[in-house]
């Protein structure tokens, strides 16, 4: 019987401990990337396509895991034809930064190559249906020491082991 109440007051305790927790984590805010042109699991706005002016939308970092030493971002899209499609890649992103203004790059930030063979942001220019775009953010414990023609498999080979936290939106476009 003594054993059975033991059991039973561990569990209980348990049970309180992860609420103060969770609420914890609920007060400290997720690590976290929106934009203000869109909402999660939405449609980007033209202007922010090949159809429009194609620059990059507005972003909003919050929350940034503590120990994180720079931020990458990768922006892509798994519904193209060919396989996944590389739009944008973004590293060593100071983390201080709360937003990334519609049509910048962060400041000391460095852009790797995309799938267009350039090193800006191309904005969503799907061949047919409807495309999801993926705006992955990642907290790194260091700052990447790559250089040269760098692609997103590199940034992802670079951040293995370093990554602190992830974040992401994702938005729709159908031309």
């Amino acid at each position: 019987m003594f054993h059975r109440t033991l059991l039973i007051s561990l569990a209980a305790i348990l049970v309180l401990v992860s609420m103060a927790v969770g609420k914890e984590a609920v007060k400290m805010g997720a690590f976290s990337i929106e934009s203000t042109a869109f909402k999660n699991s939405s449609s980007i706005p033209k202007k922010y396509t090949c159809d429009g002016k194609d620059v990059n939308p507005p972003l909003v970092i919050q929350n940034v895991p503590s120990g994180t030493k720079s931020l990458a971002l990768i922006v892509d899209d798994p519904d193209a034809p060919v396989g996944i499609w590389v739009h944008w890649v973004v590293y060593n992103i100071d983390p201080g930064t709360r937003e990334i203004a519609e049509n910048s790059v962060p400041q000391g930030s460095v852009q790797g190559i995309n799938d267009f063979n350039k090193t800006t942001y191309g904005g969503p220019c799907p061949p047919s249906g409807t495309h999801r775009y993926f705006f992955k953010l990642y907290a790194l414990d260091t700052k990447l020491d790559i250089k040269g023609k760098v692609v997103k498999r590199d940034v992802e080979k670079a951040m293995k082991g370093h990554i602190v936290g992830e974040a992401q939106t994702m938005g729709t476009y159908r031309r």
